[in-house]
């Protein structure tokens, strides 16, 4: 997509302008030769969030020489870490009720006290007996 940008005092001002509705409204300017005041914009697509990442918005900047979206993204803290952890245990026991099954902190999934049988029948958690019990087709 072609993109441009106005530039005041040095720096990106506003937003993209599409190419199409850039040429509409200043069709004095030739975009293969933009003033100081204008510059060609680049697109950068946002990056995946991991588990204990946030994003915290879209800044643009010149890289080099180039304008483009640049994405803030933040660590979270070793507080915030621990707090996200017991909010999604919490969440998972009230949704499930499988209060035996451990916080994966890597993925921030759950896993079970016991495998689940790997064949083609379908099963379902038991929390009374800790144990994945088949589920009948009836």
């Amino acid at each position: 997509m072609e993109l441009y940008i106005q530039i005041r005092d040095g720096v990106p001002f506003e937003h993209p302008i599409q190419g199409d509705n850039f040429r509409q409204a200043f069709p004095e300017i030739d975009v293969n030769n933009l003033p100081s005041s204008f510059a060609k914009f680049e697109r950068v697509e946002k990056p995946e969030i991991g588990l204990y990442q946030v994003y915290e918005g879209v800044t643009y900047e010149f890289v080099d020489g180039v304008c483009k979206d640049v994405h803030q993204v933040r660590n979270l803290t070793e507080e915030e870490k621990v707090v996200l952890q017991n909010d999604l245990k919490t969440n998972w026991d009230a949704e499930t009720g499988f209060y035996s099954w451990t916080l994966d902190i890597e993925t921030g999934g759950f896993i079970p006290p016991a495998p689940r049988p790997e064949d083609e029948k379908t099963y379902t958690w038991d929390e009374a007996t800790l144990s994945w019990i088949e589920v009948s087709n009836a």
